[in-house]
């Protein structure tokens, strides 16, 4: 699919990954429409439509995708990337995990993505095709090696993230035929403010265990996978490690 004149949706898109994407798309030649809770004026750049959403409301989401249909049209290109980061032991020192906390990692993650992923299909499956196969848009969702090698501390963000790993050849599979491609990411350890929220004991811990390159990943090479994903349309249905060969230990 070519980026030109596309109309694009960003989660997460104050910070991060999603920062990188947003601009990447816009550099690209994409219409963005940048969603996250809140903007600063020094966060992304000028050229996009910058909307508060809360990933986890449908009617956030619906609010969001309406302001940039009628910025831009229809959206054909999804990137999810909103996120937080909290890591807490079930057994901890002082006491039993509380369940709101797992809910709300849930809820941010994995509910968070399901949401606007099935609302951008509803839309998207009604525009007319791009090409003779029927291509008509492209899902690009953010898991992480946490939610395949899952570490102590990291439940609740390691399950929601396990969850989207496991969204993606469903969803793939049920959107085929409305010509939509479901594609998720599993990042390593790369430079963005959760990855700044880790203690550094915890950051030189999963540092050791990179093999090359050894160090953190740059938002921009993940933005550079996602460009990659929408303008292959050969790659559908996959979880793509981008990761430097780390495994967690």
């Amino acid at each position: 699919m070519d980026i030109q004149g596309t109309t694009a949706i960003v989660t997460g898109a104050a910070s991060g990954l999603g920062q990188a994407t947003a601009a990447m798309l816009t550099d690209a030649g994409a219409k963005v429409a940048a969603l996250d809770i809140a903007f600063s004026d020094a966060e992304i750049t000028a050229d996009v439509l910058k909307h508060p959403c809360d990933v986890t409301s449908e009617a956030s989401v619906e609010a969001a995708l309406a302001a940039a249909q009628s910025a831009f049209g229809s959206a054909r290109i999804l990137v999810n990337c909103a996120g937080i980061l909290e890591s807490r032991r079930v057994l901890g020192r002082e006491g039993v995990m509380p369940l709101d906390h797992f809910r709300h990692l849930i809820d941010v993650h994995l509910i968070g993505t399901f949401n606007v992923a099935r609302l951008f299909a509803d839309s998207a499956r009604q525009l007319e095709p791009l090409s003779e196969d029927g291509h008509r848009g492209v899902i690009v969702n953010t898991s992480s090696v946490a939610g395949l090698e899952g570490q102590i501390g990291a439940v609740s963000y390691s399950t929601a993230k396990a969850g989207i790993a496991g969204m993606t050849l469903p969803l793939a599979r049920e959107f085929a035929r409305e010509g939509i491609r479901v594609v998720a990411i599993a990042p390593g350890l790369f430079e963005t403010p959760m990855a700044a929220g880790l203690r550094d004991t915890a950051q030189e811990q999963i540092m050791s265990a990179v093999p090359f390159p050894k160090r953190l990943g740059q938002p921009r090479e993940y933005a550079a996978l996602v460009r990659h994903i929408c303008e292959n349309d050969m790659l559908n249905g996959e979880v793509i490690r981008l990761d430097a060969a780390i495994r967690m230990p």
